[in-house]
């Protein structure tokens, strides 16, 4: 079920309106409403793989109970690996198995070895590079002992399965989140009101700037042998807005909508186009996902409590893993290899003190190079990328595609109205048009926005970018 479809426009106020009205404030009843609601939104998907989601959430609760009731550290370790291998297993076997094997068998046909792994014909679930991190979170942290693990097995189900943000994150630590599940939530229309108007953003950032974006992304990117380099370069400009408002507002909706219930989800993107340093731009780009490979990848590689050389180690290993996390392709490697680079070199060569701010020529040259990642990121394969690249500096051309002008207009106007945004939200934060103090400007702001995305918007169903991963 999409955020942007009619089918949850019709799911989420029967949901609101029974868990409010209809569990007379009761934290159980609540859970198991939000538990019940959450299992529905993601079976409309495909209820089959409802499955994997109870398999890890049992596995989960009764590995964190067993955690604290032995102190032996190779029982305590057994279990975390238990947790471990279940969570990763099933990542490993949906996301990465025909990946893996192609790999193989290339790699020894280049030696002269022929024979074969049968590829499957594998679906990728929906959300299970998401729910499963945040699940290992869970026993991660029990096991290290800074989380007590909770005995109310319906909380904890709801947790990790809470629909707002099941599919594509934020990832939420248990420490965060689950605590939400285990107190008394209370209605309060500042809260409501600041959710619905979330949404309203993530929904003008999804369906009135990305989707509008990707009418002439698609194509360019869809026919790498009939395009310039200009072309390619204005439709890598144009897929760098697409997936920050893809995704970006995603997490606004699922913000917003956690809101609606009471609940507090983590900040996940924050201006990251502003960004003046690579480190800046990754503390502003799906942080949920940055920090949780913080704090589970980098540091217990060793962080920065080693010699350099390992420093610098870690910090590539831990960009090229979160290159894979995000697809099974070479691409996604290259594009996280990439990231690697740029932080080692920006390490090495550029000292920033806490009270730095970024020159206009600093954001222009980290949007640049984040830019020239994203070829890779957004290429459907490697050659394709490969040969992107090679056109842009190769057959630059004297002008670029411009396709329906109605498209390409409407995309400009877009990518302006979020520039403005974002651009206010960064260096004046306190003068905010959704919240400002004066009513008329409040219900102009939302009017304007509304009609925006009722006239201009792209309402074809297309799924969010990051369900594919």
């Amino acid at each position: 079920m999409l955020f942007n479809s009619l089918e949850f426009g019709l799911f989420l106020p029967i949901v609101f309106c029974l868990y409010w009205l209809g569990t007379n404030g009761d934290i159980k009843r609540q859970n198991i409403l939000l538990l019940v609601a959450s299992y529905f939104f993601y079976g409309w998907w495909d209820w089959r793989f409802l499955s994997l989601i109870v398999i890890s959430s049992f596995v989960d609760y009764y590995v964190g109970l067993a955690l604290v009731k032995t102190e032996v550290p190779s029982e305590r370790k057994r279990l975390l690996w238990l947790s471990i291998f279940v969570n990763l297993g099933f990542l490993g076997f949906f996301k990465y198995y025909n990946f893996f094997a192609d790999s193989f068998v290339e790699a020894f046909s280049f030696l002269g070895h022929q024979f074969s792994l049968g590829s499957l014909r594998i679906i990728l679930p929906v959300g299970i590079s998401f729910y499963t991190f945040q699940t290992m979170s869970y026993t991660i942290d029990v096991y290290r002992k800074t989380l007590k693990p909770t005995e109310d097995i319906v909380a904890f189900f709801a947790f990790v399965s809470f629909f707002p943000q099941l599919v594509a994150g934020p990832i939420e630590r248990a420490a965060n989140l689950l605590p939400e599940f285990e107190r008394q939530r209370v209605f309060t229309y500042e809260k409501a009101s600041s959710g619905l108007k979330l949404m309203l953003w993530g929904l003008f950032m999804k369906v009135a700037v990305a989707d509008r974006l990707s009418l002439y992304v698609d194509i360019i990117y869809g026919n790498v042998d009939m395009h310039n380099g200009l072309s390619f370069l204005m439709a890598t400009f144009f897929f760098s807005i697409q997936i920050y408002c893809d995704f970006a507002g995603y997490s606004l909706m699922a913000i917003g909508c956690a809101q609606l219930f009471d609940f507090k989800l983590m900040e996940n993107f924050r201006r990251p186009y502003f960004a003046g340093t690579f480190k800046d731009f990754w503390s502003r780009w799906h942080i949920s996902l940055s920090t949780w490979f913080k704090d589970y990848v980098y540091i217990p590689l060793g962080g920065n409590r080693v010699s350099k050389p390992r420093q610098h180690f870690n910090l590539f290993a831990t960009f090229v893993i979160s290159g894979l996390w995000h697809g099974a392709n070479w691409t996604f490697i290259i594009w996280g290899g990439i990231h690697g680079t740029l932080q080692i070199i920006e390490k090495g060569v550029f000292k920033v003190s806490r009270d730095f701010r970024p020159k206009f020529y600093h954001i222009i040259l980290v949007y640049i190079c984040t830019c020239f990642a994203w070829i890779f990121f957004r290429a459907s394969t490697l050659s394709d990328a490969i040969q992107i690249i090679k056109t842009i500096f190769t057959n630059p051309g004297t002008r670029f595609h411009i396709g329906d002008l109605g498209i390409f207009a409407y995309s400009l106007m877009g990518i302006f109205v979020l520039f403005l945004h974002d651009w206010m939200q960064e260096y004046f934060p306190n003068f905010q048009l959704l919240k400002h103090r004066q009513v008329a400007i409040r219900m102009a702001t939302i009017l304007f926005l509304m009609m925006y995305i009722i006239s201009l918007g792209v309402f074809d169903g297309s799924q969010f970018i990051y369900f594919q991963f």
